[in-house]
């Protein structure tokens, strides 16, 4: 079969590629919209669940539910953009984000709030991984890292702003009102992007890969639906077992099938550009961890430590301050020492601070928790930085599309797996101590797990030479720049 071509052609306005920092501030709409959608929720929880009637643990499956959808259709993402074009699909996906915000609001139960955040999913599977695919494929290599930052400052203002938002709105209006906040920021991405996001697309789109998709969707669905209902009580142990057990042998079939097709919609062939592949397996370690705390850690400071929603927001939001504050010193960071050497010693301190919150049980004054919580922003944010760019190092223009899918689904991949984790580890504890409601001992363990599974990511970024990426970052001397995709062994 001949290899698919991903040549782009942009229609319209072959002007637009200079207009790289405006296109990328629209994109970082997107990202802002859905990274504050996701703190909001999360300080809503124990609040949602005493309206709903159940365990603040059990809402994890709001939140899992989300990436499950983006995990399913995130695959499908890069060839949509191909085909129909980024700008229009980028649109599009705002609208269903939309859509799906408006029917969270108006959910009343459990299942109607899960049903309504995989709307959402659907939205974000096509809306952020094809907004990145409009920046990587706006900007010249040698600025990837400064488009990057650029694209998570605006981005990283949800983080800042979602917990005290969403703590304000729940404790003196509705938690409702969380969702609604959406809209007038869909819209105007929307008017934005029509206005200014030049359509590129393939000019040669490869066939879409149903096959593929029937395999890899229902089985990424299986799998992480099966993960998240652990600990669920009313829900049979056998069915879940059943559940993940075929979400993995379809998972298994599509691997076995991808090998043999030129065109998969997940590209396993990717993984043997060792750039590439350090940065999926090592980005999907560090995300269990890093990816559970958005959940964890405001349930633990409301429902362990006895604040209020407010008062939660108002202390969580300070590792989104950290993440941003960190965005401005990232590149010069990685112009002086490398990849490599970045990865590796910040991702030492970064998993620390993962687990750091366990602390908090015992000795919690409010100056030592936001201390802590900056520390931890600021160097989680350089870890994502790194692994976000890495990835991207030895990708060719053609396979921006398939590479920046993999990438998407295999984040959203770990953020599920990371919660799922976490609340069983946490549920767990609770069982064991016989206790009817979380108290602040329940959360040590869970903290302690998901930091010893951030660190195993480290194995992974040792491997990488000393002069890999240096090509990414602007400044850097060409005599720094070893052999692309080299790698220890």
């Amino acid at each position: 079969m001949p290899e698919p071509t991903d040549k782009v052609t942009e229609q319209a306005t072959p002007t637009a590629k200079p207009r790289t920092a405006l296109v990328t501030l629209i994109v970082a709409v997107a990202l802002f919209m859905q990274n504050l959608d996701g703190t909001v929720l999360s300080t809503a929880i124990p609040t949602m669940a005493r309206d709903f009637a159940i365990s603040p643990v059990d809402l994890k499956l709001a939140l899992t539910a989300y990436l499950l959808a983006l995990a399913i259709f995130i695959p499908a993402s890069g060839w949509v953009a191909d085909r129909f074009g980024a700008r229009n699909v980028f649109c599009l996906a705002m609208i269903v984000f939309a859509a799906g915000s408006i029917a969270c609001a108006l959910s009343q139960s459990l299942a109607q709030i899960v049903a309504a955040r995989v709307l959402q999913g659907m939205g974000g599977a096509m809306m952020v991984p094809v907004g990145r695919l409009v920046v990587l494929r706006a900007v010249p290599r040698s600025e990837l890292v400064s488009a990057m930052s650029l694209l998570s400052i605006p981005a990283l203002m949800g983080p800042i702003m979602g917990p005290p938002v969403g703590g304000l709105l729940t404790t003196y209006v509705s938690w409702h009102w969380i969702f609604w906040i959406n809209i007038p920021i869909a819209a105007m991405g929307v008017v934005l992007a029509i206005m200014f996001i030049p359509d590129l697309r393939a000019a040669s789109p490869p066939s879409f890969d149903v096959i593929g998709f029937g395999l890899i969707g229902p089985g990424l669905s299986a799998f992480l639906a099966g993960l998240s209902l652990l600990g669920v009580e009313g829900v049979d142990m056998r069915v879940i077992v059943a559940t993940i057990l075929a979400g993995v042998a379809l998972i298994a079939a599509y691997v076995r099938y991808a090998l043999r097709r030129g065109d998969a919609l997940i590209d396993l062939r990717l993984l043997a550009i060792p750039t590439f592949f350090v940065g999926i397996v090592g980005g999907f370690l560090f995300r269990i961890g890093v990816g559970a705390t958005p959940f964890m850690l405001p349930l633990f400071v409301q429902e362990g430590l006895g604040y209020a929603a407010v008062q939660s927001g108002l202390i969580t939001f300070i590792s989104g301050a950290g993440a941003l504050t960190m965005k401005a010193i990232a590149p010069r960071l990685l112009q002086r020492y490398g990849f490599r050497r970045v990865l590796v010693f910040n991702g030492m301190v970064a998993c620390l601070l993962v687990s750091a919150p366990a602390l908090f049980a015992f000795w919690a004054p409010v100056g030592f928790m936001l201390a802590v919580l900056f520390v931890g922003g600021l160097t989680r944010s350089l870890e994502f930085t790194c692994i976000s760019s890495i990835i991207f190092a030895d990708i060719s223009e053609d396979q921006l599309s398939r590479a920046s899918s993999f990438a998407a689904t295999v984040q959203e991949l770990s953020g599920t797996v990371g919660i799922a984790i976490a609340a069983l580890v946490l549920q767990f504890g609770q069982r064991i101590d016989g206790a009817d409601t979380l108290n602040s001992n329940h959360f040590v363990a869970c903290f302690l797990v998901i930091g010893m599974l951030a660190v195993t990511s480290l194995t992974m970024f040792r491997r990488l030479d000393e002069g890999v990426g240096a090509g990414l970052i602007p400044g850097t001397s060409k005599a720094r720049c070893k052999k692309p995709g080299r790698v220890h062994s």
